[in-house]
């Protein structure tokens, strides 16, 4: 398996620290509002790649932190007469509802930057007894760049080009610092905004000194992988390296991933501009595993350009494939002992599923490449369609299975269990027939009508009709 290092800038063998595991920490939303379709990029990419991780036999420690206090979110406590606790707590909530309807599994471990305070006090104080930090005279602690002669390792800047663009990295109301570099490991608090006790003022720690603490508790020193969004590399991920790895005297993390950014119908995603999309939002128009299938559907790294016309791609892609799947399941379920009109697939049917399992497998070891993967499951697809006619259940049950095994690695559910409806559909479909035989042509189309309004549609097949929901 190999994996594109941001830090090296090439593709490398995976090598993890301890045999059989892997220790991922993956950086989470700020929660201060429902998160948008860009939130979900790396949630849906990471968590590919976790359970690809565990299909391969690995055992994962997955941790993915929400940012629960943070100056959008006192803002916004301010703006509703809350407090930034409710805030906070409401849309981690809602958080976990978007991810839930969008397959992607909970963290092994989901901390939250205020119960780790104690933490991340106790990493300043290290960074500072070793020289790296320094408190200024209000009370505000920063990290002295300059202290880390590898600084801009990751994001491959150089310090003096870096000093020459200081007003890009610099933050305001920052009087005390000794260089335009540093950046803030603490700061004193303002009125009316949550603080806690420190050895050098009451204050609240700075946004990136979180990621180092939270990753250092719950998976170690060192780890194997560190991921996020492309946007996160500098200042935030060069600065959890500094931090990490001056505190703790070892390297941070091995591998560094990172997820390309996803732009709105070719422009970037943005309020004023009036493309703006929460995960909610696309939920009222779109099943969101479509969203996640069309997350998948070019390889992580990539820019990937979100429209309404690419999402009707994806959403009939999808539906290919769960078409499929409820065709092999209808013929398992009905045990067909052969072909239709005495067809047969004679070949063994499980020496012609490694080739498609191979074809995915050689795609993800190669970079998590979700595009090439759920191209050799289209070939899968096209497979079933095929011998579909000619197979018996045993041989739909090898396939079907193959195939939701695949799709279920992308976190794709390829098969629904839908609430039973409070009528009789076979009663209606009967009825309909009749009518049918009747030629009694409206009564038939409106009782297809009828049933399509309630959220079925009815397929004429050679073995019936068949019906199933629609969203």
């Amino acid at each position: 398996m190999k994996i594109f290092n941001t830090l090296t800038r090439k593709k490398e063998e995976f090598i993890p620290i301890e045999p059989n595991k892997v220790r991922m920490y993956v950086c989470g939303p700020t929660v201060y509002n429902y998160i948008h379709i860009g939130n979900a990029r790396p949630m849906i990419v990471f968590d590919t790649v976790r359970r690809y991780f565990e299909y391969k036999g690995y055992e994962v420690n997955y941790v993915s932190n929400f940012t629960d206090v943070d100056d959008k979110i006192i803002n916004k406590a301010i703006e509703e007469g809350s407090t930034s606790e409710q805030v906070a707590a409401r849309f981690i909530d809602e958080c976990k509802k978007d991810m839930e309807a969008l397959n992607v599994r909970p963290a092994t471990t989901h901390p939250l930057a205020t119960k780790e305070i104690a933490g991340m006090i106790d990493m300043i104080s290290t960074l500072i007894e070793k020289g790296h930090a320094y408190a200024a005279p209000d009370g505000t602690v920063y990290f002295s760049v300059k202290s880390d002669p590898e600084y801009g390792k990751l994001s491959h800047k150089n310090i003096d080009d870096l000093e020459g663009g200081h007003r890009d990295i610099k933050v305001t109301g920052e009087n005390g610092k000794r260089d335009y570099l540093d950046f803030v490991l603490w700061k004193p608090k303002k009125e009316g905004e949550p603080s806690w006790r420190s050895p050098w003022s009451d204050g609240r720690p700075g946004w990136h000194i979180e990621c180092s603490v939270m990753a250092k508790k719950y998976l170690g020193d060192e780890i194997d992988i560190h991921a996020g969004g492309e946007d996160l590399i500098f200042p935030h991920h060069e600065n959890e390296i500094a931090q990490s790895e001056s505190a703790n005297g070892v390297g941070f993390a091995r591998y560094w991933m990172h997820n390309g950014f996803l732009n709105i119908d070719n422009k970037k995603m943005s309020k004023s501009l009036g493309n703006f999309f929460t995960v909610r939002e696309i939920g009222e128009k779109y099943d969101l595993q479509v969203l996640r299938f069309f997350m998948l559907s070019a390889h992580y790294r990539s820019p990937l350009n979100f429209s309404a016309e690419l999402m009707e791609a994806a959403k009939n892609s999808l539906d290919r494939i769960i078409t499929c799947c409820t065709m092999l399941k209808e013929i398992v379920d009905n045990k067909r002992e052969g072909g239709i009109d005495g067809a047969s697939y004679t070949s063994d049917i499980n020496e012609d599923i490694i080739g498609f399992v191979k074809k995915f497998e050689e795609a993800m070891d190669d970079d998590f490449n979700t595009a090439d993967a759920i191209s050799a499951i289209f070939e899968l697809v096209r497979f079933a369609n095929q011998h579909s006619n000619e197979i018996d259940h045993v041989q739909a049950k090898a396939l079907y299975d193959r195939l939701s095994a695949l799709s279920g690695i992308l976190g794709i559910i390829t098969l629904q269990e839908k609430e039973a409806p409070d009528f009789d559909i076979e009663a209606l479909i009967e009825k309909r027939s009749q009518a049918k035989k009747d030629k009694d042509f409206a009564l038939a189309d409106k009782i297809r009508d009828e049933l399509l309004e309630k959220g079925i549609v009815l397929k004429d097949t050679r073995e019936g009709v068949k019906w199933e929901w629609v969203k």
